[in-house]
Order: C-alpha cells, then structure tokens, then sequence
C-alpha cells in the first residue's frame, strides 16, 4: 500500500450520497416506537468493515512490528546498564506511557509539519503505535530478561560457551518464554488502540463505525458490526497466545 501524501484527500466512504437519511428502523424508534435490530442494514454495510478490518490489521502489524523492535532495543540498554542510555530509555518509557496515543497521533500528524516533516496518516499511525508499544514491549522483555537467574550465565561461561552462544543458547530462549504473555497481551492492547487513528482520517474500523452512526443512525447495528470485527481479529491472537503460554510452561517442567 503506498503512502499518500498530506495533500490528497482521503477518499469518501463508498456508501456515502448527498443526503444521508436515517433508516427505516432509525425513524421508527426516534419517533417512539419499538426498535427492531436491522439485519439488512448489517448485510448491507458489512463488507465495508472488511475494508476497515485491512486498514486496522495493516496499521497494527506494522506498528507492532516497529513495537517488538523497540523494545528489543530498550531492553537491551536496560540490561546493559549503560547509565546514560538507561537514562534516555527510561525518559522515553515514561513519555510513552504516560501521555495518551492521541495526543501523540496528532503531535505527529499536525505538529510535524510545522517542523518540515509531513508524513502521511498511515505512517504517523504506525510511528505513534510503535512509540506507544515500544515502551510495553520493552518493560516485558526486560521482565523476561532479568527472570533468568545469573548462575545460568556463569555455568554456561564455566562450559565454554561464549557470550553470544550464552546470550541465543541459554538467556533469550528462557527470556521468550517468559515474556511470551507480556508480549502477547500487548499485541492485542495495540490493535485495541489502533481504533484511535480514525480521529486523522485513516478509514479502519472504528471510522467505518462512527461515519454509519452519523449518516444513518442505526447505532445497535454499526456497534454490532465494529464489535464482531474486533472479536475476529482477536480471537485467534488470544487463542494463539494461551497456547503458546501452555507449550512453554510445559517445556519449562
């Protein structure tokens, strides 16, 4: 997907005309009525979130991928104890988790450019998840890191094993382990935040939500759409990662 420039406009939704009017259902219950829940609308405007589901899933992978890659980074610095880059990674975890995503989206999307940097919606997305994740990412690894217990070290030295084959033999398979349900919970709480970007125009799912409670009015049935996207997207990821957290306990006995 190529990125596009500021200057473009983002396109206008598919089902968008010059007079939205409620649905029949919407009119019925803003007069009074009983409100029955509109299965043609879902039929309808459903394959729509399947776009939105592209959008979401392409944002997520990609931030959470520059996430992952952070935290590899953060949390070696944080082993290492190397003071001034302890110092620097430590300011950047506190900044990254304590001002909210948003913020942060629209510092990338509408203050850069008052800096000279325009970067388009989909890469401020990505950028903003991974300045988010990364601090989450790296807080687990370290966990992980810091679990493995220092006379695995010294006995892997004691047999000859050098730092790099004790670092991949010994630490980081233990580490991952461990880590595994950190790392796992904070890819689905990414995908969950990646419902923020809609508010700089990116059309994922919850844009797709918001722009059918606007035109129409069938509330139950956009909330009813959004909900069931987010459920398949997750499901499988949550169902992945308890597996996984079994398998390594298992190997861990």
């Amino acid at each position: 997907m190529a990125w596009r420039t500021r200057n473009v406009t983002h396109t206008r939704l598919a089902w968008r005309t010059a007079q939205p009017q409620p649905t029949n259902t919407a009119q019925t219950a803003a007069k009074g009525g009983p409100y029955m829940f509109d299965w043609a609308f879902v039929a309808k405007y459903a394959p729509f979130f399947v776009n939105g589901a592209w959008m979401t899933l392409f944002i997520s992978v990609f931030g959470i991928a520059l996430a992952i890659l952070t935290g590899i980074i953060c949390a070696a610095i944080e082993t290492a104890r190397i003071p001034v880059l302890r110092q620097i990674t430590t300011v950047y975890i506190e900044v990254s988790r304590n001002t909210p995503l948003l913020v942060q989206l629209y510092f990338l999307y509408f203050g850069l450019p008052k800096m000279g940097f325009v970067w388009s919606a989909e890469l401020c997305a990505i950028v903003g998840l991974g300045f988010l994740g990364g601090s989450y990412m790296a807080e687990s690894m370290r966990a992980g890191l810091q679990s493995v217990p220092q006379i695995q070290r010294e006995n892997a030295y004691m047999l000859g094993f050098n730092t790099w084959q004790t670092l991949t033999r010994v630490i980081v398979p233990q580490a991952v382990s461990i880590s595994t349900p950190g790392i796992v919970a904070n890819v689905i709480f990414l995908i969950k935040e990646s419902s923020v970007v809609s508010a700089i125009a990116l059309a994922d799912v919850m844009y797709m939500a918001k722009d059918l409670m606007g035109m129409y009015y069938n509330t139950y049935e956009a909330l009813f759409m959004l909900i069931v996207t987010y459920l398949i997207i997750l499901l499988p990821i949550s169902i992945l990662g308890t597996w996984l957290e079994r398998r390594f306990d298992y190997a861990r006995r």
